[in-house]
Parts: structure tokens; C-alpha cells; sequence
């Protein structure tokens, strides 16, 4: 593919091998990812075209502390966990998270595949707290690390 030339046509996203992405730290997680920008030399900026299937995750319930991101549910029906609330999304539906937003999550629990495209910002630098399982991780320039929250101390 000709990163050169600004164009995937439906064909060239067709043909793309979907990448089976596991959440570090949900095993229930499993995303089928088509890279979209990937494939067109974006570095700060990512678009995914991303498949859920049935009884699966999206991610680990989360939020960012310098990303920001999107989802746009194009196929099927899925539970997003917005804070302390659960709300049903089907297709058509937008999802927008600003730094600092509420943890969220997004789960299938139909009997079809859940397809959304997913947008984020690519910060240099990103810090990402899950709530529920008391843990912050850190990303510098790709690369990650994590610490328990009960670890963490004020300086």
C-alpha cells in the first residue's frame, strides 16, 4: 500500500487482515482491528475499524488523562459503561471521551458481531486509570508501564 496516496478505498479496508488485539489486563477482551491510519502514515492520529464479537469486551473500563477518543457503532448492539451508568447502544450511535472523562467500557452481549469505528488522539505522552481494578498505566513514546494505584505516593 502507497502511504503516499490518501486514499483506502471499501475494497483496500476489505482486503485488510483484521489484528486480534487482547486487553493486557481483561481477559474477556478480544478486538478484531483494522488499522485504518495506520495504513496511510498517520502517527497522531488513530482510526480503527474495530469488531466486537458476541460476549466480548472492547476494552478494560477506563479513561485517559491526555487522549482523547471516539466511537461510532456501525453494526449491531452492545452495553457502553459510562461512569456508573449502562446504557444500550446500537447502530448509529456516537460516543466521544475528553480527557479526563468517564470510565468506560463497552461489552457485546448480543448474539451478533459489535462493529464500531474508534478514533484517538495519539499523545507522546498518556496516562490511563482503571477504576475498577485500581490500576494506572503509563505510555511514553509506545512504550507502557503500570503500577498499582495503592502504590502510588505524593511527592
Amino acid at each position: 500500500m502507497d502511504k503516499s496516496f490518501p486514499l483506502l478505498t471499501a475494497k483496500d479496508i476489505g482486503e485488510m487482515n483484521e489484528v486480534p488485539n487482547r486487553h493486557q489486563f481483561n481477559d474477556n477482551t478480544i478486538r478484531h482491528t483494522r488499522s485504518l491510519t495506520d495504513q496511510l502514515g498517520l502517527s497522531d492520529l488513530g482510526v480503527h475499524l474495530v469488531r466486537v464479537e458476541p460476549g466480548h469486551d472492547s476494552t478494560q473500563f477506563h479513561f485517559h488523562h491526555q487522549d482523547e477518543e471516539f466511537l461510532y457503532i456501525l453494526e449491531g448492539t452492545g452495553i457502553a459503561e459510562l461512569g456508573d451508568e449502562q446504557v444500550r447502544v446500537a447502530a448509529g450511535d456516537f460516543l466521544a471521551f475528553a480527557k479526563h472523562s468517564l470510565p468506560h467500557n463497552l461489552h457485546n452481549d448480543s448474539d451478533a458481531d459489535l462493529v464500531y469505528l474508534m478514533g484517538e488522539t495519539r499523545s507522546n505522552i498518556d496516562i490511563c486509570d482503571y477504576p475498577r481494578i485500581n490500576r494506572r498505566m503509563y505510555r511514553e513514546d509506545g512504550t507502557k508501564t503500570f503500577s498499582d494505584m495503592d502504590d502510588l505516593h505524593d511527592v
